[in-house]
């Protein structure tokens, strides 16, 4: 679900050229959940080899991947780790709609209602140990490196560009800015239209920028205060927030009161919330002691023996793709070279 702060943030459009030659740190259970959502097929299933092996989530990353790649842009994968006990139920929650879906899927598609199944299949997805594993071997075939976070993946990506290994942080929920991230972008190499969900139709989708200071700025709050504001809207680990408190209340409350222990709406309330401990989540998250980024060059063969050989992917159409990367890479260093001789 994520936090929900778009009513408080001004965003900005960004094109991929813009990232050229920048660090990109890419929440990586977000996006592949996005690819399992949403590369389906007619009647909502997932992509599947033939063997019933499901494969949206390499066609996603092989292509999104693909296409940064062409464009310079230097994507890093950063993989959840263990996660917060106070997330369980949030979990609990994404579970059992997962599993209401699923009996809304197979009931739509036993009575024939195929656009009502396509809506239901895209909210049946699972992310599960064996795709984090396909995804980790395909991103090695690409020569792209990831990390694997200690607990919660943005906190990771966030302190990646606090630190400077990384220019921005990739996601599509706004955590990353209660865990500091510098910047956040958001619908990643998406361009176009998507389809609005229950609906016929259709809206414009461009990726984003957000930018940290440029949100404390706009709000007239401290990192601290936007953190109280999450808090009293709810995040992953306070699903419910404070009832009654959305996100433009919320902003006024803390900015009349300073922190969350002088609202007086909520101090009745404050016992039944582990406020300190979400404070403490994301402004002294658990993030690795060290971190070594290497990039490599994508390797053909192996790219072409996973996709292809093991998981039955079109030869002509992943070598199509492989040659089109390489002639990228190739005059990119052309104009290097004419650049510099």
């Amino acid at each position: 679900m994520g936090l929900d702060l778009k009513p408080l943030i001004t965003t900005a459009p960004i094109k991929l050229a813009e990232l050229s030659g920048k660090v990109v740190a890419i929440d990586a259970f977000n996006t592949i959940y996005q690819f399992l959502s949403t590369i389906r097929g007619p009647t909502g299933e997932p992509l599947m080899n033939g063997r019933g092996e499901i494969t949206s989530h390499l066609s996603g990353m092989f292509y999104r991947n693909v296409n940064l790649l062409m464009e310079n842009v230097k994507p890093v994968y950063v993989f959840d780790g263990k996660m917060h006990p106070l997330k369980a139920q949030e979990v609990e929650r994404r579970y059992k709609a997962k599993q209401e879906a699923v009996a809304m899927y197979n009931q739509a598609i036993a009575d024939g209602r195929m656009d009502d199944a396509v809506k239901y299949g895209k909210r049946t997805s699972a992310l599960t140990d064996g795709m984090i594993e396909e995804s980790k071997k395909l991103l090695d075939a690409l020569g792209i490196p990831y990390v694997q976070a200690p607990s919660d993946g943005e906190a990771t990506g966030a302190y990646l560009t606090k630190t400077g290994a990384a220019y921005i942080s990739a996601s599509q929920d706004y955590d990353s800015i209660l865990f500091g991230a510098k910047r956040l972008v958001r619908n990643l190499a998406a361009s176009g239209k998507r389809k609005i969900p229950g609906k016929s139709g259709y809206v414009d989708v461009e990726p984003e920028i957000i930018e940290h200071d440029n949100v404390l700025k706009e709000t007239g709050l401290t990192h601290e205060q936007l953190v109280d504001v999450g808090i009293l809207i709810g995040t992953d680990f306070n699903p419910d927030g404070f009832a009654g408190i959305g996100p433009k209340t919320a902003i006024k409350l803390i900015r009349e009161a300073g922190r969350l222990e002088n609202v007086s709406k909520v101090k009745q309330h404050l016992a039944e919330v582990p406020y300190q401990e979400i404070r403490n989540i994301f402004l002294k998250p658990e993030v690795p002691a060290t971190v070594d980024i290497r990039f490599g060059e994508a390797n053909r063969e192996k790219v072409l023996d996973f996709l292809c050989v093991q998981k039955s992917f079109s030869t002509d159409r992943i070598a199509g793709t492989l040659d089109r990367l390489q002639k990228a890479h190739e005059s990119r260093s052309q104009s290097l070279e004419k650049w510099f001789g």
